[in-house]
């Protein structure tokens, strides 16, 4: 890598050919209740269907030839997975994905659609990276950390810093927190800016690693996976933690329910189909105490793959 390690204006640049420029959104209900302007950078609308393939995309293309020649590796629920089997694609390498039993079915069949392998595994964190590694050792792939790696930080932060290029006078900028890569990416955006931006994480209350890592000062242990937004399921990531420390004002926690009614609004109102951990930071700015009156703030839906058969989410059709 380049002496910097984040240099977010080089791996937009470098990404550019094969993701999107996501759009920024307005909806006059969410203003009215937050109070506040928002502004939703729509990476539900992104190639694969989240932000993801930015991280993903910018580690693989940085990778040497030799050290691709056996593919890439990654481990993931869902939507890195499907962000690394694009790279993988793009770049013309093979995918080997680990992914834990109960996957979202959606999240599954697209990481088929997009050409990689999958391999099970239980769903903790310690079983995720056990089997990638296995894999890594015996293929020789070279692996794809979903957030704890300065690559994928890097990519991800493009989508935070398009937002601050878009809307030149926010005050703030609200991103999900599982990991932790789109919201360290974000922090290292905000910090570029001309301006000052406050950076905050959202986190579903049943997975509030992040939000206790922050309160205590000490990397907190990955809770069992129990909310609904499976995206933010993670253990949040060593390299993440060390920049969310001096770059995030707050992480505030948002419950289960009001994730379903962020993701309910975003359908009906808005149009946009997001998925649970896509909703997290909006229902941070619809009903978390941030403060936030009057002020310009962007949100951004870092989701899209939705599975719709799901049990959870059929009072959508009652």
């Amino acid at each position: 890598m380049h002496d910097d390690p984040y240099d977010l204006p080089a791996a937009a640049q470098r990404i550019g050919p094969y993701v999107r420029r996501t759009a920024v959104m307005r909806c006059r209900t969410f203003d009215r209740m937050a109070g506040a302007h928002l502004y939703l950078k729509t990476e539900n609308l992104q190639t694969g269907g989240s932000f993801k393939v930015r991280g993903a995309t910018n580690a693989v293309m940085m990778l040497a030839d030799a050290e691709v020649r056996h593919g890439v590796v990654t481990h993931s629920s869902g939507n890195h997975a499907q962000a690394v089997a694009l790279a993988a694609a793009a770049r013309g390498v093979a995918a080997l994905v680990v992914m834990p039993e109960g996957s979202n079915a959606a999240k599954v069949a697209a990481v088929r659609g997009y050409g990689a392998k999958i391999t099970w595994c239980d769903n903790n964190d310690k079983a995720r990276s056990s089997a990638a590694n296995k894999i890594r050792r015996e293929h020789g792939a070279a692996l794809i950390h979903p957030f704890n790696d300065a690559r994928v930080i890097e990519g991800q932060g493009t989508a935070a810093l398009e937002l601050l290029e878009e809307v030149d006078d926010l005050d703030a900028v609200i991103a999900p927190v599982g990991g932790g890569g789109l919201l360290a990416g974000a922090c290292l955006a905000a910090a570029g800016h001309r301006r000052t931006v406050e950076v905050i994480g959202a986190e579903p209350r049943l997975a509030d690693d992040a939000y206790e890592s922050m309160r205590t000062g000490i990397l907190q242990p990955q809770r069992p996976p129990a909310t609904i937004a499976d995206g933010l399921r993670t253990g949040l990531g060593e390299l993440p933690f060390s920049i969310l420390h001096t770059g995030v004002r707050q992480i505030v926690l948002v419950d289960d329910a009001q994730i379903l009614e962020a993701m309910r609004l975003c359908w009906q109102r808005a149009k946009l189909v997001v998925e649970p951990s896509g909703a997290v930071a909006l229902a941070a700015a619809l009903w978390a105490d941030l403060d936030m009156k009057s002020k310009h703030v962007g949100i951004i839906l870092s989701g899209g793959n939705v599975d719709l058969c799901r049990n959870e989410l059929c009072h959508f059709w009652r």
